[in-house]
């Protein structure tokens, strides 16, 4: 019986296409059972930077198996942006400790297979929440065990030693949060298309007042519910994805992200600012961050308007290059192109948790 392809896939876009052939090759001889068969290829809907394909392979001497491929986008790329190799490594690191991740199986790094370097994973069939509102589930006891598990994964990877697991060179070790502001205002000066006074306020402000603490742990770096596949019957979470700015960091910048959505509402993606989440059984901003330091066993966190504007003002950065992505023609997403009104709205939000004046 013929493979079928997920529900959220469709055919590639013709800038993402793949050569079914030489990855069918490359599969064989380095993906085990996958020797002898052959490939079906779609592009997942999702995601605005790596674009991401499920493969099936039929034939092969170990019978059907549906894999994930993920590669760099064509095109000129910004520096270090784009790492797959990165992804792939702390994924394979993490595996047995406990954080859900999937299983990867190969890493190519030659461009001459599919037009870009890529890995290769495990499919994992399961539940994508692409609203943080939860309507799909019909009970508030379900969506407050949902958003327990998802504080619950961050805080077990905020708990893996990366020494242990071979990922002592992962990352510097202090100094991210500098670190981070130089690199994220890089990134949007070498995207920039136009004149934005609320993120010149924002940048100003986070590079002039940056939180005393310098706690260093693995990071995800772009933890939100959508990177989390969940299990199809059950409130737990079976892999988290989307691994690209991942590196050794400090933990708050992560939770801050997760925490990012009670003061969002993004076209595609929603939001839980302005929701009435204690009805729908969602705990609210404070609960998540008295949860987190339960789990962390941390008394408080400080700095905490520091982080989450940081965090608006890096989601404002990364949104400003899906635009100019969207302008070049090789964006990963159908709806790149409405990234570029998000930027000055991400920058304004910032600057007012920051409580700063943009004019």
């Amino acid at each position: 019986m013929a493979l079928t392809a997920p529900a959220q896939s469709r055919p590639p876009r013709e800038a993402h296409r793949l050569d079914e052939s030489a990855l069918a090759r490359w599969l064989g001889e380095h993906i085990e059972g996958c020797r002898g068969g052959a490939v079906q290829v779609q592009q997942f809907k999702g995601g605005q930077s790596n674009p991401t394909y499920w493969v099936g392979v039929e034939g092969a001497a170990s019978g059907e198996l549906e894999l994930v491929l993920r590669k760099k986008p064509p095109g000129e790329l910004l520096p270090s942006a784009h790492a797959v190799e990165r992804e792939y490594r702390i994924m394979r690191a993490l595996d047995g400790t406990g954080v859900p991740v999937p299983q990867v199986l190969g890493l190519c790094e030659d461009a001459t297979v599919v037009g870009t370097p890529f890995f290769v994973m495990r499919f994992v069939s399961g539940r994508i929440f692409w609203d943080p509102t939860l309507p799909e589930l019909a009970s508030s006891t379900e969506r407050s065990a949902v958003y327990a598990d998802y504080i619950g994964a961050l805080a077990k990877l905020h708990g893996v030693d990366h020494e242990k697991v071979g990922l002592a060179d992962y990352g510097k070790v202090g100094g991210y949060v500098g670190r981070q502001v130089e690199r994220w205002s890089k990134q949007y000066e070498s995207s920039r298309t136009g004149e934005i006074p609320a993120m010149e306020a924002l940048l100003a402000w986070i590079r002039k007042d940056r939180p005393q603490s310098d706690d260093t742990t693995l990071i995800h770096g772009d933890y939100r519910i959508d990177n989390i596949m969940y299990a199809s019957a059950e409130p737990r979470a079976l892999a988290i994805i989307d691994w690209e700015l991942s590196t050794l960091g400090h933990p708050i910048s992560d939770l801050a992200y997760a925490c990012m959505g009670y003061h969002l509402n993004l076209p595609g993606r929603g939001g839980l600012a302005g929701v009435d989440v204690a009805a729908l059984g969602i705990p609210d901003e404070q609960a998540m961050v008295d949860a987190y330091c339960a789990l962390t066993k941390r008394s408080k966190i400080a700095d905490w308007p520091y982080f989450m504007a940081f965090g608006i003002f890096r989601l404002a950065a990364i949104a400003q290059g899906v635009y100019k992505r969207s302008l070049q023609g090789n964006a990963s997403s159908d709806n790149a192109s409405s990234y570029g009104a998000a930027v000055g709205m991400l920058a304004e939000l910032g600057c007012s948790i920051a409580g700063i004046a943009t004019r």
